[in-house]
């Protein structure tokens, strides 16, 4: 018990560098508190004293504001940072060494008494205000990005983005690693730049070819010109969002 106790803490100084002292850690860290009270309130679940599991968990949500259901089951090397507004259901299941950061909802979609959580694999790094719905499972290293909402399977190693989440293939284990939140893939800009490169694309090939057959008209011209003002105008919006700042 106190080695495991001795490895959630140390846990907690290699995942948030804000960690400073065994003492803050131990007081100030709602996370670590959390995960040490479920594992009593599941501890009773799993002795079939259900009303004290639950009512060891709704404690634990009223003094860390994580909300555990005692039936979930969580592997080793844990983390929330944070933690506020977290909420895991009943038959969640978490693998080793998964990261989760505040307003996370792993939640279900069904009423039936029957697996209706999501599985979280080994490594799993799910982002502030995820949510994940359903029996679904989410693949060894995958990264869940901020805001996401995912309602199917993601593949080991792969990057979910977006409501819903897509998968991208921009994402690395590298860049999950030192959770470099603000580089993730955003395949729905990714899309909307393709169409307009290929717009414009489409746009040169026309204006070649009246050029050559000596079509073009002055309203040809005046386009021309007003496109010219209407991209200098816009320009430092158009650089925010092929930066991904403007979605």
């Amino acid at each position: 018990m106190f080695a495991r106790i001795r490895e959630d803490i140390q846990t907690v100084f290699t995942k948030d560098p804000a960690a400073r002292s065994l003492i803050e850690v131990l007081l100030c860290y709602p996370g670590l508190h959390a995960l040490w009270l479920h594992r009593i309130a599941h501890f009773f679940w799993q002795k079939k004293w259900l009303l004290l599991g639950r009512l060891i968990s709704h404690l634990s949500r009223f003094f860390t504001g994580i909300e555990i259901h005692p039936g979930a089951t969580i592997g080793r090397r844990f983390f929330i940072d944070h933690g506020m507004g977290v909420v895991i259901g009943e038959t969640t299941e978490i693998g080793d060494d998964v990261l989760m950061y505040q307003g996370v909802v792993l939640g279900g979609t069904s009423l039936e008494k029957k697996k209706r959580h999501p599985t979280l694999h080994n490594n799993v790094v799910v982002g502030a205000g995820a949510t994940i719905l359903g029996a679904i499972r989410i693949g060894v290293r995958a990264l869940v990005g901020a805001g996401s909402v995912v309602i199917h399977d993601v593949p080991p190693g792969a990057t979910v983005v977006g409501v819903p989440g897509r998968i991208s293939k921009g994402g690395t284990s590298r860049k999950m690693e030192i959770l470099e939140h603000g580089n993730l893939p955003d395949p729905i800009a990714d899309a909307l730049r393709f169409v307009l490169e290929e717009q414009e694309n489409i746009e040169e090939r026309i204006a070649k070819v009246e050029s050559r057959e000596g079509i073009l008209t002055d309203i040809d011209q005046y386009l021309k010109k007003r496109k010219q003002e209407i991209i200098e105008e816009f320009a430092p919006i158009s650089q925010e969002f092929h930066s991904g700042d403007g979605i």
